[in-house]
């Protein structure tokens, strides 16, 4: 790891009891702050994927953050990828569980069929959501260029559950 991105890493915050009792948040806000360490973290994230994609998606919420970050440093379109109901047009959607419950992600179709698309993130955990993603934009028909992490929870399966051998995380617990 170079040391810009060590001292990136360093600027995560560790949140205990948040959003509940039993949670560690990472709170990546000072990151985000940090223009330096913004900057080597975006380019870290694609690094891996650089000339293998055309669109970059972003996870809602804080995965808006790093794809928009990412889609402008690599010259790319962005896709939002949005919890259900907060799009204006016809979306295709996606369900996946929760540890309390089932949820929603919906995108619109506004790239061609066959579109790579590197789908990007802040955290991955249980790997649901970013599963769910990764279903929703072969659903729309496009080309699955690889998944892009800031932060990886290693020991709750989500990598395993993800199951992509094109994963990349920057940094990991």
């Amino acid at each position: 790891m170079t040391p810009e991105l060590k001292r990136a890493e360093s600027l995560i915050l560790e949140i205990p009891d948040y959003p509940l009792e039993g949670v560690l948040f990472r709170d990546i806000t000072p990151l985000l702050a940090d223009a330096e360490a913004f900057r080597a973290t975006v380019d870290a994230l694609i690094a891996p994927f650089r000339g293998s994609f055309d669109v970059v998606a972003g996870l809602e919420a804080r995965g808006f953050l790093l794809a928009s970050a990412a889609a402008y440093a690599a010259g790319v379109g962005l896709m939002p990828v949005r919890k259900s109901g907060k799009l204006p047009r016809p979306a295709a959607k996606m369900s996946y569980a929760l540890e309390y419950g089932i949820a929603e992600v919906e995108a619109h179709a506004d790239f061609p069929r066959g579109t790579r698309v590197l789908l990007i993130d802040d955290v991955l955990a249980t790997g649901g959501t970013l599963a769910a993603g990764r279903d929703l934009l072969r659903e729309l028909g496009y080309a699955h260029a690889g998944t892009a992490v800031l932060f990886e929870i290693e020991g709750l399966g989500g990598r395993d559950a993800l199951n992509d051998p094109r994963l990349h995380t920057v940094f990991r617990s």
